[in-house]
Order: structure tokens, then C-alpha cells, then sequence
């Protein structure tokens, strides 16, 4: 979705300049009688996808989900970490009394548990991005369809996601606040602005959710 915006804002560019310089040429070339009717004005609004997605009812649940997944893979990369100390000190204290045969079976057995558990931890982070996305896909279908009807209700041409991610730097870095949409795509949703916003005035100086979340940040005033 955020590529597409990124792709979106170019062409928004190259259209911008191709509507001037097409305006340009009818003023020298056309004729009162060929004249089309002029073009109304590109208006281009902005949103926080994030932002608003924290906001949803379904927020809270999500985050709840990924918790106990993550706390479930990692009691049990605890466990098998466990397992691979105390088999790892047994190995220690036995080794001078193993024969060949013994210590190089417990040699392996020792490597093949450190390579399941590195298998494990792998798995386990693929396993909550792949449930990330299964549970907030919904949601953003949601998010985009409230911006699609707010967008045509207010006549916006295009409408951009004002934060690329975190740890990344914002798609648009200077926006007037008049074409900041994110209230009214709230407000279609059946989410007061006001009360989110209050909302999430404490989590601005308290930690991070666990990653993958819905972060909790307000949309940017410029």
C-alpha cells in the first residue's frame, strides 16, 4: 500500500506538470469554438494509515493476539534453552568418563538442539508477522474504503499516507493541516478524533507495544 502511495505521489508530479503545460498550449493554439472546458484543480489530502488503525475497535484485540503468540514462542525458546544448558553441563562434568563413541553422540545431540533452537526463534518471528497480517488486513480494507468515501465526498484527487513506517522517514514532509483528512476518515468510521486523541496523549511518553503492533502515534501538525 505504501509503495503504491509512493508511486501515486510521482505521478501526481508528472500530472501536475503535463495539466500546465497542456493549459499553456491551448492558451496560444485553441480557438473559442474548440476550447474544452478548463480542468478543475488537484486537491491532494493526506492521512496516518497507522494512526488510524490504532484507533480501531479491533486494535486492542490484534495486539492482544500477537502478545500471547510472542509469549507462547518465547516461554518455549526459553524452555528449549534451558534444555540445551542442562544437557550442555551434564556433557561437561561426564566428558572425561565418556568413551569416543558416547561424547561424540553427545556432541551432536548438544548441536543439533542449538540448530532447532536457532530454527525456532526464525520460525516463530515469521510465524507473528504472517499472523500480523492475517489479522489487520481486514482492517486497513476497512480504512481504505473509509478513505475512498471521504475522498470523494471532499473532492480530494489523491490522498497519501503521511508516515511510511517507523524507523523511516515520512512520505510527505511538508502538508498544510486544512488537507489532513484523518478526522474525517475517523469520523466515518464511527471513532471520535477527540476522544482518540486523548487517548493516546499517555502512550506519547510510555514504551512501545510489541513489534509487529499499531503504533500509537498522533498524525503529525504541520
Amino acid at each position: 500500500m505504501k509503495k503504491n502511495l509512493v508511486m501515486a505521489f510521482a505521478a501526481t508530479t508528472l500530472l501536475v506538470s503535463g495539466l500546465n503545460a497542456q493549459a499553456q498550449g491551448q492558451s496560444v493554439t485553441t480557438t473559442p469554438a474548440t476550447t474544452a472546458p478548463a480542468a478543475g484543480p488537484l486537491k491532494l489530502g493526506y492521512t496516518n494509515i497507522d494512526y488510524v488503525l490504532a484507533q480501531t475497535p479491533e486494535a486492542k484485540d490484534i495486539q492482544n493476539q500477537l502478545t500471547i503468540q510472542r509469549t507462547q514462542s518465547e516461554n518455549e525458546l526459553k524452555r528449549m534453552q534451558k534444555e540445551l544448558e542442562d544437557k550442555y553441563g551434564a556433557y561437561e562434568k561426564g566428558a572425561a568418563q565418556m568413551s569416543d563413541v558416547i561424547k561424540k553422540d553427545r556432541e551432536t545431540e548438544l548441536q543439533g538442539l542449538q540448530t532447532r533452537i536457532q530454527e525456532f526463534g526464525r520460525t516463530a518471528e515469521q510465524s507473528l508477522q504472517t499472523k500480523y497480517q492475517q489479522l489487520v488486513n481486514p482492517v486497513v480494507q476497512k480504512i481504505q474504503k473509509a478513505i475512498d468515501e471521504v475522498a470523494k465526498a471532499e473532492g480530494y484527487t489523491y490522498v497519501f499516507n503521511l508516515d511510511a513506517g517507523a524507523n523511516t522517514i515520512p512520505i510527505l514532509l511538508v502538508a498544510p493541516e486544512e488537507n489532513n483528512i484523518t478526522e474525517s476518515v475517523l469520523r466515518k468510521m464511527g471513532i471520535d478524533p477527540a476522544k482518540a486523541a486523548a487517548a493516546n496523549q499517555p502512550a506519547a511518553t510510555g514504551g512501545s507495544a510489541t513489534k509487529p503492533a499499531t503504533p500509537a502515534t498522533a498524525p503529525k501538525k504541520k
